[in-house]
């Protein structure tokens, strides 16, 4: 084991599934193509279960490490590394991707070139989770953009061209301010590698060696790297490209785009932002969680007026992964060890529950949609739950767990956020209920108005969910209950890691 290059095979196992089907699909059939999509995308499922045999929870640095010279001018490695963050994501990844392609099994147009392409951003997005080198770890960020581009802009609906654009633009901008923010980290430290300029900054030498620069500089480049980690979640008001993006997506990119892309810039908070520039947030925090608080709760009123369904769920995403933000800069603002312990478990259970409800939601809207011939409105169907029970239940289930009720996956972790951010900053947590209170408006109005009532005009047609819909849906729903009864199964691969930063806050 020790001589597997396990993390870069997690990394380059689904490239080489897309390389299988670029040589190979073009003598085979669609379903051909699609299974063998399917089996590489598994393969990430396969090598985590394998890292997760061999992982210890209780070593708070990394594991599997792989490091190799690459760029000797440059002083660039290639250096991969996992630890508990690193194996909640990989994880999520796994279990999201291969459900991703499942729902999007009868899309016609070229099943061979979507595949391809989704691999290449499940590799991608992987690649994020797990290098330790800014180098390749922003090839890798940057990669991303390009197949999502194409799996949004060809197969996506209607207003699917202008939505891709205003995507990769905003992306674009936020990664050229963190590469010239890196830029100057280069210049000053002479290595862009994670690790050793974490411990720059713990030893307190990484701002004046920036301050070489010029006296702005620590500021300056901690602005670049916020902002271009700030697109990627988004954090309000960078949040604009999101709605259309997920909206005009086809169902299964949809589903990867809000279960694993949303969490790469979380991680980045997580991994770049707070060890490398803890006192520039701890001086920013105050104002960056009122731009949290907004994303909370604003994208919960946003939600609450929307009636395309897609872009409800949307608006959800930025409202759920804003807790996680609230709860960071709440833990970078003030040092209660206690309290940010239990705020910074909450994030990293809400982003990998996040991850499972948002994604059975689209899930479940692709499946209307699909039903409906194309209307999505929350105007356009009734009854629902009595043509389509099954459906019903499994959709109810993932609605109520996006809600935060008590025993599904959802409550835990935004119960430990406001355990947390009640602690540390009570007047957040305060203006914050207003979301909770948001947010069980509109998914509720969804529920009400989708599946009761009388059974509306064409909702009589509608059949229940076909085998490749129950498949798609099942695990999700199993690990909805799973995690909602025994919460303890995630944290305990990230609880020795976060008590340790928890212990060393500045």
């Amino acid at each position: 084991m020790k001589s597997l290059p396990l993390l870069s095979l997690i990394v380059f196992a689904p490239w080489a599934g897309a390389v299988v089907l670029a040589f190979v699909g073009r003598h085979v059939g669609a379903n051909a193509n699609r299974t063998i999509a399917l089996l590489s995308s598994f393969s990430t499922l396969a090598l985590a279960g394998v890292a997760l045999a061999s992982f210890d929870p209780a070593a708070v640095g990394y594991q599997f490490t792989e490091r190799h010279a690459w760029i000797s001018a440059l002083h660039v490695d290639y250096h991969l590394g996992l630890d508990g963050l690193s194996l909640l994501l990989v994880l999520l990844t796994g279990i999201i991707s291969p459900l991703c392609l499942l729902a999007s099994w009868r899309v016609g147009r070229c099943p061979r070139a979507f595949g391809m392409l989704f691999l290449l951003l499940q590799g991608a997005a992987l690649g994020v989770f797990l290098a330790l080198d800014f180098f390749h770890w922003f090839v890798f960020w940057e990669l991303s953009l390009v197949p999502a581009f194409f799996l949004i802009k060809i197969w996506g609906g209607p207003g699917a061209s202008r939505a891709a654009y205003q995507f990769v633009i905003y992306t674009l901008a936020g990664g050229a301010c963190m590469l010239l923010g890196f830029a100057a980290l280069y210049v000053a430290t002479g290595t862009l590698n994670f690790t050793e300029l974490a411990q720059l900054a713990a030893a307190g030498e990484l701002a004046p060696k920036l301050a070489t620069l010029g006296t702005f500089w620590p500021q300056v480049v901690f602005v670049g790297v916020l902002l271009g980690l700030a697109v990627k979640v988004p954090l309000f008001p960078f949040h604009t490209w999101l709605p259309p993006a997920y909206a005009e997506a086809p169902t299964g990119v949809s589903m990867f785009l809000t279960g694993v892309m949303s969490k790469m810039g979380v991680y980045g908070f997580l991994r770049i932002l707070w060890p490398l520039f803890p006192e520039p947030l701890h001086a920013a925090a105050p104002c960056l969680l009122w731009l949290a608080l907004g994303g909370v709760v604003l994208g919960a009123f946003a939600a609450m007026k929307q009636t395309d369904l897609k872009r409800m769920i949307a608006y959800s995403s930025i409202n759920h992964l804003s807790y996680c933000l609230l709860a960071l800069f709440a833990v970078a603002g003030a040092s209660k060890p206690d309290a940010a312990a239990a705020a910074l478990s909450g994030t990293l259970l809400q982003m990998f529950n996040h991850g499972l409800s948002a994604a059975a939601l689209f899930a479940c809207v692709g499946i209307i949609e699909a039903r409906s011939g194309g209307p999505r409105g929350l105007n356009d169907f009734g009854g629902l739950r009595t043509v389509t029970p099954l459906f019903a239940g499994f959709c109810g289930i993932a609605l109520f767990s996006s809600l935060g009720l008590p025993g599904l996956n959802g409550f835990v972790g935004e119960f430990l956020i406001f355990r947390g951010v009640f602690g540390l900053a009570p007047w957040a947590a305060g203006v914050a209920c207003l979301g909770l209170l948001a947010t069980a408006l509109f998914l509720l109005t969804f529920w009400q108005r989708v599946f009761h009532g009388p059974v509306a005009a064409g909702v009589a047609a509608f059949r229940d969910l076909d085998r490749v819909e129950f498949l798609t849906l099942l695990p999700l729903v199993i690990l909805m209950f799973l995690l909602g009864v025994l919460p303890q199964i995630v944290i305990a691969l990230f609880n020795p890691l976060v008590t340790a930063w928890a212990a060393n806050l500045p």
